[in-house]
């Protein structure tokens, strides 16, 4: 005689299928797309005057990368990994070059007079350029501001930038500010 088959009950197998989505969603992490962390100038007012500013030659540093990411630096082809130095003496004139940016005397609050650098870095690239090349140079001129401004603080305050007060870091930033200008990608035509 043959026993009948015995049924499983399925109910509680979906039950516990269910408990087991909803651990899964509570406990996985998404990854979240971060991308570069860059505050804008605020927007100009409708009604106001557009000025043209006129910057001295000696004052920009031209970064160029092109479609095959080559980066050029002030007409000069180098790799990304020598653009640091570059931007720093850029930026620093240690030498008094007359090549190199001029420096303005401004008056900053709670620190008295410094001799602030004029120098913009401008950053152009084509539309062919690779998003790998373009952020790795944003990263070395972002890496020569920021330790530019380590080594004024570590001068002047003792401690590297990201460890000052609010106040000092403002001072920090009026003393090195970080002028990279970006242009529209060009075309190339490809």
């Amino acid at each position: 005689m043959a026993r009948p088959t015995q049924e499983i009950n399925a109910g509680s197998m979906a039950d516990i299928a269910f408990l087991l989505l909803i651990f899964f969603l509570m406990v996985t992490t998404m990854d979240t797309e971060t991308g570069l962390q860059r505050r804008l100038p605020p927007m100009p007012d409708e009604n106001q005057q557009q000025e043209d500013v006129k910057i001295n030659k000696r004052n920009i540093l031209v970064v160029r990368l092109n479609d095959y990411d080559r980066l050029f630096a002030g007409g000069d082809m180098m790799d990304v990994s020598m653009l640091k130095d570059k931007a720093k003496e850029f930026l620093l004139n240690p030498a008094n070059n007359e090549n190199l940016p001029e420096r303005e005397i401004k008056p900053i609050e709670g620190f008295g007079n410094f001799a602030v650098s004029k120098g913009v870095i401008s950053l152009q690239n084509t539309r062919g350029t690779s998003y790998k090349a373009y952020i790795a140079v944003q990263n070395e001129l972002v890496k020569a501001v920021n330790e530019i401004r380590d080594e004024f603080s570590l001068q002047n305050f003792g401690k590297v930038y990201i460890a000052l007060d609010e106040e000092k870091q403002r001072i920090v930033r009026e003393a090195i500010p970080q002028n990279i200008s970006e242009a529209e990608p060009k075309d190339t035509g490809r």
